[in-house]
């Protein structure tokens, strides 16, 4: 698709070479100072350095190598992976004044004609290209005609080069013999995230010669980071778009199809809702992208590609409706949120079940392995209990010490939780994932700790454990948070493609010191004289109370990431509050929370069925039981 820009108005491609940065950044940018670092890059580039820039998105990445695209004689070649980046790119230079060109296959044969006639002519200071488009020697040939002055040579999404980075792409890996054809150019790679690993790939797998790395903050303090649950996910996401009313916002997706359902249960609600994805014609996706840039649509659910470059300033919410594959990418995401620095939300909802469908690419991936290690930093990212802030940039190497200031993350604008001594369940967890040898998950290990008879766990023996039943003081939620505390303070991680719980090396060197731990946590199990010291939770929300071993009916729990289950338990405890009403008895007189739970997961089709649920019996069958079996078995 071709864009005309013969209205706005060109300046000369050699008005601005040997200029001062500070006179091309306010004469053609408007701009009267520069952001942190970028002068000192500009200069470096102007000083033929080679040059590695990790600054984040929105800290002003472009500017770095427009400038001197302006200043020195020649001209720069960008590599850019994706065609909607170059054309926001060059949409962007040529308001601006600024002669641009992109070679990709969005152009006709008539473009792209005209667009290699300009670049020889002179009169284009920057080209975009494709890393797969560099490659080809119609390109190539273009490039390296002999009286083309090619002055400088910068790589885009540079972490794309590194197969530890979120987004490695093969093509990349052959941008540097490009530079045998340009020997004198310099090289400048920019990025928004980038760790240790992945500069020193970058560096390698570009042949960059001894480059000057400027490594800007990764703090985007304008971003509230929120971190929840995966339960009832297209509420949790309707909640979120509430509370931005008329904002721009982006919802990734992990795949095609829940792009297409999500998209569709938003336009059904009244949204300003479209789609962007692979599955779509290019026509289709570019005119999505304009109405969203453009304001013409509030909300866009894409996959993960979308945004990439897009220098919408104005985006007000990020959500991740599933878990990403690293956290390079979560942070690549998120940083599309206010680019204008205003206050801005990223909201990702996360559930194991994410890792499984991350898992089951892995076979495609250039390293499984890696891609398992980048996957473990993402879970331990979304299960920690710590400030979510200081969590992303350590793992990016940068120190952050949270404060009282608003607007950081779920965890430090919530209510304030004293820490708790947890270091017996703590222990007794370590155990017990030591004592089944490393080779199950949370969900069959919290089983153990609750003494269940499941078949699973009576046909592996391990009802004979030492473990098996020792946890009965905490619910299961209780000891779903705990994992989640003990993967975020690095004491043990969830592994493969079942997610089986290992210890890391803190775990094992935890349990063998026998050092106390304590955890800002609120538990809402038995909270008697056991010595634990847990606080209360609020009393409307009852605990979990465990069966014990000599009961012959045991009660089931349907499955934590069960939608329909959650739904139907929310019904169940508005019944029980009106009848408990209606009666003027507590609600867990009518039934307790496990007996709501057991029906949720048996339900049961008529009154025969309903004895065999925890805490039934026939007077309260004959009382209760066909409001049950209504509410239980309507459609």
């Amino acid at each position: 698709m071709g864009i005309c820009y013969n209205n706005y108005v060109k300046i000369n491609s050699s008005t601005f070479v040997n200029a001062k940065p500070e006179l091309v950044l306010k004469t053609v940018f408007g701009y009267d100072s520069f952001r942190p670092s970028q002068k000192e890059i500009i200069n470096n580039v102007l000083e033929k350095k080679d040059t590695l820039v990790v600054m984040p998105t929105g800290g002003g990445k472009s500017i770095c190598y427009q400038i001197p695209a302006l200043i020195m004689e020649g001209l720069t070649i960008v590599v850019s992976p994706l065609i909607s980046l170059m054309q926001d790119q060059v949409f962007s230079l040529e308001s601006a004044g600024i002669h641009s060109v992109f070679l990709n296959s969005s152009l006709n044969r008539e473009q792209y004609i005209a667009a290699v006639k300009d670049i020889k002519s002179g009169n284009v200071k920057i080209v975009y290209v494709s890393p797969e488009g560099l490659a080809t020697s119609r390109v190539r040939d273009v490039l390296s005609e002999s009286d083309l002055n090619v002055s400088c040579i910068t790589i885009d999404e540079a972490h794309c080069v590194s197969e530890w980075g979120h987004d490695f792409r093969p093509d990349y890996m052959e941008i540097c013999t490009i530079r045998r054809y340009f020997p004198d150019a310099v090289m400048l790679a920019l990025t928004a995230t980038a760790t240790e690993m992945v500069r020193k790939d970058i560096v390698k797998n570009l042949g960059m010669k001894k480059p000057s790395i400027f490594i800007s903050s990764f703090n985007r303090g304008n971003i509230f980071l929120e971190v929840q649950q995966k339960k009832n996910p297209l509420q949790q996401v309707i909640n979120c778009i509430k509370q931005h009313p008329g904002d721009s916002g982006i919802i990734y997706c992990f795949s095609r199809r829940q792009v297409d359902e999500l998209t569709e249960a938003l336009d059904k609600r009244g949204y300003s809702v479209l789609s962007y994805h692979a599955g779509l014609t290019d026509e289709v996706r570019a005119k999505n992208q304009d109405k969203f840039i453009k304001d013409q649509v509030q909300i866009i659910v894409a996959t993960v590609a979308f945004g990439m470059g897009i220098n919408k300033p104005n985006v007000r919410f990020v959500i991740n409706y599933d878990m990403p594959k690293s956290i390079e990418e979560y942070y690549q995401e998120i940083g599309r949120a206010g680019r204008d620095g205003l206050p801005s939300t990223a909201l990702l909802l996360y559930s194991a079940g994410d890792c499984h469908k991350i898992r089951f690419f892995f076979d495609e991936a250039a390293d499984p392995q890696k891609s398992e290690i980048l996957l473990q930093g993402m879970m331990k990212f979304a299960s920690s209990r710590k400030c979510r802030r200081q969590s992303l940039l350590q793992y990016f190497g940068e120190d952050y010490t949270p404060t009282d200031e608003e607007g950081c993350c779920d965890i430090c604008s919530g209510e304030k939780i004293p820490p708790a001594d947890v270091t017996i369940p703590v222990q007794k967890l370590l155990c017990c994932i030591i004592r089944t040898q490393e080779r199950f998950g949370t969900n069959y290990i919290i089983d153990i700790l609750l003494g269940s008879r499941n078949k699973r766990i009576l046909e592996n023996g391990h009802n004979m454990l030492s473990t098996w039943g020792i946890g009965t003081e905490l619910s299961k939620d209780d000891w779903l948070v705990l994992v989640d505390m003990m993967i975020g303070s690095n004491y043990i991680r969830k592994y493969g493609e079942y997610s089986v719980l290992q210890l890391t090396e803190d775990g094992k060197s935890l349990l063998a010191t026998r050092e106390k731990v304590f955890f800002p946590i609120v538990i809402s199990g038995k909270s008697d004289d056991s010595g634990f010291g847990f606080p209360k939770k609020n009393s409307e929300k009852p605990a979990f109370i465990v069966h014990k071993k000599t009961e012959k009916i045991i009660a089931e729990k349907p499955a934590v990431d069960d939608e329909a289950a959650e739904e139907l338990i929310t019904k169940l405890k508005a019944w029980r509050k009106r009848k408990a009403e209606d009666m003027n008895v507590p609600p867990y007189i009518v039934f307790g929370d496990k007996t709501l739970l057991d029906l949720v997961a048996k339900k049961p089709k008529d009154k025969s069925e309903l004895l065999s649920i925890y805490g039934i019996g026939e007077a309260k069958i004959e009382n209760f039981g066909s409001a049950l079996l209504r509410i239980l078995n309507e459609p």
